[in-house]
């Protein structure tokens, strides 16, 4: 996920560069994970999918912003770039797995909610869980 903005805002700040994506409460039942996801700012797009029995997302689409900030913390390819990494299910609706911020250049763990058919909630956590950050992304 793109994460750059958090940066700007001071919230990778006093070594807590914790920050990611995360996936919300009550899961939308039937409703399919997999897609075409866009972060709150519209900079950058994902697709998540099947990997083996885990869920990915690798990057589709990202603004010249979002490149730049990528490429500023050590990622100068962003399109391809694996955000969601491993994520296993734990129960309808909710992953557990990791997530990869490019503009920091590290890798967190991470959660996801399904909110509803077209949104989730992706944290991404420091400290065993106990901080997390998260961000709402809707379906595209």
């Amino acid at each position: 996920m793109y994460l750059g903005r958090w940066r700007a805002r001071g919230l990778a700040g006093a070594g807590l560069a914790i920050f990611m994506t995360g996936i919300g409460a009550q899961a939308a039942g039937s409703e399919t994970i997999h897609g075409t996801w866009e972060n709150p700012t519209g900079d950058v797009r994902v697709i998540t999918q099947p990997c083996g029995d885990n869920l990915c997302g690798k990057v589709s689409w990202a603004s010249d912003l979002a490149k730049r900030d990528a490429a500023a913390g050590g990622t100068p390819n962003l399109i391809g770039t694996s955000l969601l990494r491993d994520y296993h299910q734990t129960k309808p609706g909710h992953w557990k797995g990791r997530v990869f911020v490019p503009d920091l250049g590290d890798t967190y763990y991470s959660k996801i909610v399904q909110l509803d058919n077209r949104r989730i909630k992706i944290s991404g956590c420091i400290l065993g869980g106990l901080l997390c950050k998260s961000q709402v992304w809707k379906k595209i």
